[in-house]
């Protein structure tokens, strides 16, 4: 029976001893791999950082990327693959004092599943420069998600401002979601369950949810549990176990997400409002000790179900629908990093059904976490052995 996803700690020490570094990324940039219809390399952008988790480019083309074991913001030049920190790190802000730093304490929590989550830019950011940035905010024995916006001004990262703090704190570092993504002027985040799997059912927690928020993080009236005495008004959706990823839909705008379920059951969902994806009262996962989750039923009256669902599990991360030219074959293809299987997950999706699913370079990506496309038109991935790699095609 596999390990949890959280005790692997011990296997990925290995896997970057034996394949860590210059050695193993210039080894993986001889190889020339083949899917269906596409010939492609791996080429290395970067090396040497701290478990890269998300990146979006700038309209100059340069890159923003997070690194969430160093709590680093970092400029990047994909062409150059120069990598500078930004300075002074990411201190967490004061959600007391809005724009100012909380500069008495260390970088953002770090550590098990804490650290940088996600970076997104504002859909208006050409006119405002507003960047959003998720992380693990607190004390190692009491900590959640929070989201800052904060913009760019030369190297620095300035006017910062907490525009959401999750009602999730836990003991532990485990579950904090963090993914975020911009519908209009809405933005939606993911927040896990935060190892209290009974949260994600109670309306009167964030944990195991996803929110929408306006811009400035204040709560939209239309959300379907606003109003209400006995739930948190942020609320989208509930019945989450930790999901790690979040996108729109390019063709339909639809919200799609994907969250790690137990030993198995990863789930890939359509977010819809109000809805209730189940965990735990159902799940397509164990436990880890062996036997069902609850009841041990995958459907129940009222409650989702999900589009697709990866048993043994592949521990999703990351996710980007490609829209691209550079690999024609490709467009309209979901990509979704894995971080236990080690490859680059490809579905093709027709009528909101998976159809086809891929598994590229199987094995031998390292632990996915960073899934970004490029104005290239290149495919970005960043995995935990602090690599950034770019594929592009062989021809």
């Amino acid at each position: 029976m596999a390990a949890p996803k959280e005790g692997h700690r011990a296997a990925l020490l290995l896997i970057l001893l034996l394949c860590g570094g210059a050695r193993c990324a210039e080894a993986l940039a001889q190889d020339v791999f083949r899917a269906q219809g596409v010939r492609y390399r791996a080429e290395v952008v970067a090396t040497g950082l701290g478990q890269p988790s998300a990146m979006v480019f700038l309209p100059d083309g340069r890159a923003l990327l997070i690194e969430r074991s160093t709590a680093q913001v970092d400029l990047l030049d994909v062409k150059l693959g120069a990598v500078s920190h930004l300075e002074g790190g990411f201190a967490p802000s004061d959600p007391t004092r809005p724009g100012v730093r909380d500069e008495a304490t260390t970088p953002a929590l770090t550590g098990e599943d804490a650290g940088l989550h996600d970076i997104a830019l504002h859909p208006g950011y050409g006119a405002n420069g507003w960047i959003y940035i998720s992380y693990s905010y607190g004390e190692p024995e009491r900590s959640t998600t929070a989201v800052d916006r904060c913009r760019l001004r030369g190297t620095r990262l300035v006017d910062r401002q907490r525009i959401f703090t999750a009602q999730a704190y836990s003991e532990d570092r485990f579950h904090y979601g963090g993914r975020l993504a911009f519908v209009g002027e809405y933005l939606f985040v993911t927040l896990g369950d935060r190892r209290h799997p009974d949260r994600a059912q109670q309306l009167s927690s964030h944990a195991g949810k996803i929110v929408r928020l306006h811009d400035d993080g204040q709560v939209p009236s239309d959300n379907p549990f606003f109003g209400r005495t006995d739930a948190r008004p942020e609320i989208w959706s509930y019945g989450h176990r930790n999901p790690q990823g979040l996108m729109v839909h390019p063709k339909t705008g639809e919200l799609w997400s994907h969250e790690h379920g137990p030993l198995g059951g990863d789930k890939l969902n359509v977010i819809r409002r109000g809805a209730n994806y189940g965990w735990p009262v159902i799940s397509w996962g164990w436990e880890y000790s062996g036997g069902p989750i609850g009841m041990g039923i995958t459907a129940k009256e009222g409650m989702e179900q999900p589009v697709w669902v990866w048993t043994p599990d592949i521990a999703p991360s990351g996710m980007v629908d490609y829209t691209g030219d550079a690999f024609s074959a490709w467009r309209g293809s979901m990509f979704i990093g894995s971080l236990v299987q080690h490859h680059l997950n490809r579905l093709v999706i027709e009528d909101g059904h998976v159809v086809l699913e891929e598994r590229l370079m199987y094995g031998k990506a390292g632990r996915v976490r960073l899934v970004a496309q490029g104005p290239d038109g290149f495919i970005y991935i960043g995995n935990d052995g602090g690599q950034l790699l770019r594929l592009r095609p062989e021809n």
